[in-house]
């Protein structure tokens, strides 16, 4: 079974050069690097690596973690043909012995399973709620009527206990790109992520996409990585302010698609309220910004408009 780690990065040579080590250790087949345009050393950095193993591409123009994921798939299906991939952020990393236990573990797996998600932790051990696998809860009533009386996402996450290191892998709907293992033939049948969503929601995206073509998807909390990040704040409020338009924008698209057509309005205003309630974890100085980010991204997500939206960066 050969395997391609596939990492977006941008302006962070400091973790990157942490992650490129812990592939190079973990025997990767294939490690290969997207550089979204950084300005700092990360291209001079690259330039003085030897292992053959590693392949760069430097992009000359910053296309978000979503147009990155979407160039290092290509380039690893038209170029590599691994059996699988698996995708990472520049601050992610398999934790030790992670990508030998994904291969004891995936290779007899039913063909059924074309994507399998590890179980994400911080470096302090505790659990990435980012990374926090679920279940799309409008597939499930049972999960529906309990995120209906739980009133927050714990009621479609996987729970704590789903990550022990014993228990057993479980079907899922979403996952994040990190640690999110893709085969050869999911890949073939569901193509490649959406790279103009720039930044958040191409992972929940994609799984929908790869659910609805009948691909099936699992956590398995044998296969394990860490990610050492620091983006959200309190409150899940993005910082700098500006990432709430794509959070908002690309929303739209995943309200949609989570939903179908006759849920989705009463699903989006819901999802409006969540938005705008979260505002209240901003400064009094940031509350202006945050919500005009939030309603262009809610209108543009409406227009299906898509890209870097350089005007939003600005405030």
């Amino acid at each position: 079974m050969t395997l391609a780690a596939i990492v977006v990065t941008y302006n962070r040579l400091a973790p990157l050069k942490i992650t490129v080590a812990r592939l190079l250790s973990e025997a990767a087949d294939h490690i290969i690097i997207v550089n979204n345009a950084s300005t700092d050393n990360t291209a001079s950095w690259l330039d003085t690596q030897t292992d053959a193993r590693l392949h760069v591409i430097n992009l000359a123009t910053n296309t978000g973690g979503a147009g990155g994921f979407e160039t290092g798939m290509e380039y690893a299906r038209d170029t590599l043909d691994p059996d699988w991939v698996v995708l990472m952020d520049d601050d992610a990393r398999p934790a030790p012995g992670a990508l030998a236990c994904f291969a004891r573990e995936t290779i007899d797996i039913d063909p059924v399973y074309g994507c399998i998600a590890a179980a994400v932790f911080y470096p302090d051990g505790q659990i990435c709620e980012m990374n926090r696998p679920s279940q799309n809860p409008f597939w499930h009533f049972r999960l529906f009527a309990k995120t209906l009386v739980a009133g927050s996402r714990a009621g479609f996450h996987l729970s704590d206990a789903a990550f022990a290191p014993d228990a057993k892998p479980i079907d899922i709907d979403v996952a994040s790109f990190v640690g999110y293992f893709v085969s050869r033939a999911a890949i073939a049948k569901a193509g490649l992520p959406e790279g103009g969503l720039f930044i958040y929601g191409d992972d929940v995206l994609y799984s929908l996409r790869l659910r609805r073509a009948g691909i099936r998807i699992a956590m398995n909390p044998a296969v394990q990585f860490e990610h050492a990040c620091g983006t959200l704040g309190d409150g899940f409020v993005y910082r700098p302010i500006w990432k709430i338009y794509y959070h908002c924008r690309n929303g739209v698209t995943i309200a949609r698609q989570a939903t179908g057509p006759l849920i989705f309005p009463a699903a989006l205003l819901y999802y409006i309220a969540v938005w705008w309630r979260r505002g209240r974890h901003c400064t009094p100085a940031e509350r202006p910004t945050y919500h005009k980010m939030m309603w262009a991204g809610l209108r543009d997500g409406l227009r299906g408009q898509r890209g870097r939206n350089d005007a939003v960066h600005q405030n």
